[in-house]
């Protein structure tokens, strides 16, 4: 790569000069981003005959604005209520409420009839990453006027236009600078900074809670959730994927059939339309392409591996931040228009997928992995873009400016390697006083009984070792820990919930309950009783206590002596030491470190 000298376009001059608007819409747009994203590649396509003429009086918001903008949520709404007047295909209904009490919609587009299947794509996750809002308006109308009834002949489709509406309303020209288009975009977050697409599995924000009901009540046969990609420049222009990249889903059979069925066939019409897709191309190294794409496993945080964990075959839509809002909102059209046909085509195959998936009783789920030293494949011929370097005198270090020169480059797939897997226990007890642990099971829909007497049982409890709590992340102080696993003899109260594996969303309960899951509800925080300090007592009462044990119990006395040995801190430190030992006192009852969801083997 050839290094440049440090160059300050003069649209950014102009930007910062006296007449220049900072922050304010009045100012003229797109702005800054237009003058400092790369070159846009030429492009045309069949889709482009998508888009009706400019006196059509079902013309669409963005349509009507040559993509430069998209429509706030009042203005959706009208176009949609006007839809639904006008067609008896339409139905708008609400789902939910957002944390600043917006309605939430949901459009159904249908033609009648019992126990028809459902596809559920859903828009504005992300709600600067907007393009399958106006796809989705464009495929409602011709659905409905516009002589594509057809698509419901066998499944009805419920289009979210607009998940994160409090976010897609804080709209601002600043707000996704990457994306080429619309002009103004929402916040990636919700009111309270919740990225809802790191919520499914803890399910703090109302939105959240909307959605998995939603899930719960549709049950649908394929869920689409429409983003825009960040990372780096490329030929690309619609990518999609799916849990693990399909190669780590932990249900193989719905897996099985999105990589079989659904990329070849969206594909398929996504080129025909003029359309450049691929796989979802997840960088290692944004500043250093060549480093390869990322697969990996997924946790329910996010909506593919939650539907991963659930038995929905669910798709990544990231078209490519950087070309123009026009080509990306055509061709999510033509993915969605695409995803419907395949739906009612393959729609017994998929219901016996799901059926598969949810008899399946897994014995393990991997907890954690780590890349690969090796590539698990290649992509021989990579589209990729060129680009230069400079130093820059904002940041002081050398930074990438993309050419917009179309190159081809051998692409390694990094892949992972298993670092842990956890064997699923028979059931896990839930204390009934965890009322936030139990909302969040009933909330998903994973089966549980509590108990009406007292049962003694033999079970594993967990203790918390090198406990830390990280940064804030999504509302919430995640916890890392390592875990001991120890062999008690408990009486359990009666209420005292317990919760199999053997069911349908026992995977799901593994994720939320095994703490060295990384999604699990320990992880995330939810238990912080567990770091308060333990009740005390004098030193003089501690130290023949805990050497009494010493005499008594060998276990723990070579237990100890190998801590001592390992760990000189420990051994200079006479309060942990005691600490250590009081811990381990027969039958006594503490939270301190002390995970309260015991482990039935």
């Amino acid at each position: 790569m050839r290094l440049i000298p440090p160059v300050i376009p003069l649209a950014i001059i102009a930007l910062f000069s006296p007449s220049a608007s900072w922050g304010q819409s009045s100012a003229p747009l797109p702005g800054l981003p237009a003058a400092i994203l790369p070159p846009v590649q030429p492009w045309s396509g069949a889709s482009e005959r998508l888009i009706v003429a400019a006196n059509d009086p079902w013309i669409t918001p963005a349509e009507r604005a040559g993509f430069a903008t998209t429509p706030r949520y009042a203005e959706t709404r009208a176009w949609l209520e006007r839809l639904a007047a006008a067609s008896p295909l339409i139905r708008i209904e609400t789902f939910g409420r957002t944390a600043q009490g917006r309605d939430m919609l949901m459009v159904r587009a249908s033609k009648g009839g019992e126990g028809k299947p459902v596809v559920l794509v859903q828009a504005g996750i992300h709600s600067g990453e907007i393009d399958g809002k106006d796809a989705g308006l464009m495929l409602l109308r011709d659905i409905a006027l516009r002589g594509k009834d057809s698509l419901l002949d066998s499944v009805d489709l419920v289009f979210v236009p607009i998940y994160n509406i409090d976010g897609h309303e804080a709209s601002s020209r600043w707000n996704f600078p990457a994306l080429r288009g619309p002009a103004e975009k929402g916040y990636v977050a919700t009111a309270r900074g919740i990225n809802l697409n790191r919520d499914y599995a803890k399910a703090d924000a109302p939105e959240t809670r909307a959605m998995i009901a939603l899930l719960r009540r549709l049950d649908p046969i394929l869920y689409v959730d429409c983003h825009v990609s960040d990372g780096f420049d490329m030929q690309y222009d619609i990518t999609f994927t799916y849990a693990g990249w399909g190669r780590y889903a932990y249900h193989r059979a719905t897996a099985d059939w999105l990589t079989a069925r659904f990329g070849p066939t969206v594909t398929t019409a996504l080129e025909r339309a003029g359309h450049v897709p691929t796989l979802y191309p997840s960088p290692i190294d944004t500043r250093d392409p060549a480093k390869g794409i990322r697969q990996a496993p997924e946790g329910p945080r996010y909506s593919t591996g939650y539907g991963d964990f659930i038995g929905v075959p669910t798709v990544l839509v990231e078209n490519h931040m950087l070309k123009p809002y026009r080509q990306r909102v055509l061709g999510t059209y033509v993915l969605l228009e695409a995803a419907l046909k395949l739906a009612a085509t393959d729609r017994d195959r998929i219901v016996a997928a799901k059926a598969t998936d949810r008899a399946s009783r897994p014995a393990t789920m991997l907890a954690r992995w780590k890349p690969a030293a090796t590539p698990i494949g290649w992509i021989e011929r990579f589209k990729g873009i060129g680009f230069e370097t400079y130093r820059s005198p904002a940041s002081g270090r050398m930074e990438q400016r993309w050419t917009g020169k179309p190159i081809t480059v051998r692409m390694p797939i990094i892949g992972q390697d298993p670092v842990e897997t956890v064997s699923l226990p028979t059931a896990w007890w839930v204390p009934a006083e965890q009322t936030e642990a139990l909302d969040r099971l009933r909330l998903h829909g994973i089966r549980f009984d509590p108990i009406t007497a007292p049962r003694t049982l033999t079970l594993d409890r967990v203790h918390l070792r090198d406990a830390v709590v990280q940064r804030a992340q999504d509302g919430r102080l995640p916890l890392k820990a390592s875990f001991e696993h120890v062999p008690v003899t408990e009486t359990l109260p009666a209420g005292t919930v317990r919760v199999p594996s053997d069911q349908p969303l026992g995977l799901l309960a593994a994720a939320l309950l095994e703490p060295e899951a990384p999604d699990s509800l320990l992880a995330w925080g939810f238990f912080p009783e567990m770091l308060s300090s333990p009740p005390g007592a004098e030193d003089f009462v501690r130290a023949p206590l805990a050497e009494a044990l010493l005499a008594s119990d060998e276990t723990v006395r070579t237990a100890f002596a190998a801590k001592l040995a390992d760990d000189p801190a420990f051994a200079r430190d006479p309060e942990a030491r005691l600490d250590w030992l009081i811990d381990r006192l027969p039958d006594r009852k503490t939270t301190h470190l002390t995970y309260p969801i015991l482990r039935e083997q």
